[in-house]
């Protein structure tokens, strides 16, 4: 099926797209900072960008899109263009399992936490970053059962 939107249209939309600073990502890190954790985040030193770093506890949150991600429980695939999707949301998957490995290589800890796992029960979800965040070891796998992810260099050493 094609596109119904024009090249020039399509490249307007997906410009719109926030990398950064999503309102959920704002509504995470609010509830953080309230509950008394300070954090850095988008850390642009750090492998995969996280959304979330502890960098004294060596931890590193990032919020995934069920979309972006291919959650395997809410992925709405697009009917139109399907070639593309497939391969860009399989190079995003392989993209999160190497940032995983880079952060665990070198002894940090990786939290992924899902779209639909905030949407649902976002206490819940704060509640297993706040853990992760003050010395309990993070969940290895998100409730989906991906492994949860890496840049050009370990984290760390820049």
């Amino acid at each position: 099926m094609p596109d119904t939107f024009s090249p020039e249209e399509r490249s307007r939309i997906m410009r719109a797209v926030k990398g950064a600073d999503t309102a959920l990502e704002v509504r995470v890190r609010s509830a953080l900072w309230r509950m008394g954790l300070r954090f850095r985040k988008n850390v642009v030193t750090l492998p995969g960008k996280p959304d979330i770093a502890f960098t004294r506890r060596r931890l590193v949150i990032f919020i995934d899109s069920c979309f972006w991600h291919g959650c395997p429980l809410h992925l709405r695939r697009p009917k139109s263009n399907q070639v593309y999707w497939e391969a860009k949301i399989a190079r995003n998957q392989r993209r999160d399992l190497e940032i995983d490995r880079a952060y665990q290589e070198v002894g940090w800890t990786v939290l992924r936490v899902w779209e639909h796992e905030l949407n649902g029960d976002f206490d819940a979800a704060i509640d297993r970053i706040v853990v992760s965040a003050r010395g309990a070891d993070a969940s290895p796998a998100a409730p989906c059962g991906r492994i949860p992810s890496a840049g050009p260099h370990a984290p760390g050493c820049h």
